[in-house]
């Protein structure tokens, strides 16, 4: 079932080899996370997206067995696109999948 509601924070690589905070949020009803990045500012790099899986299951009411789901991408290797993250989650698991498209027009 899709996790609605789980906030999420996005980093981006440096040259250091760190992680720059550049935005958060939250999935909406269907799992996914849309417009957490303006296409100026949303580079070639490397992607980090932390979503907040331990807040989720406490407001269920429900015991965490995970702290956090990372999903660690390059973005735009092949030129700009549009990326859709949704993220599924069972008590012991979860699922990240992503759709890539071309750039919004």
């Amino acid at each position: 079932m899709p996790a609605a509601g789980v906030t999420l924070k996005v980093s981006r690589k440096t040259a250091d080899g760190s992680w720059a905070d550049i935005t958060n949020g939250a999935t909406d009803a269907t799992g996914e996370a849309h417009g957490l990045i303006g296409e100026k500012d949303f580079v070639a790099g490397v992607y980090k997206v932390e979503f907040d899986t331990k807040a989720y299951w406490k407001v269920e009411g429900r015991i965490p067995f995970h702290e956090v789901a990372d999903v660690v991408f390059e973005a735009h290797a092949d030129g700009h696109r549009h990326y859709t993250l949704a993220l599924l989650l069972s008590p012991f698991s979860y699922t990240t999948t992503a759709v890539i498209t071309n750039s919004h027009v």
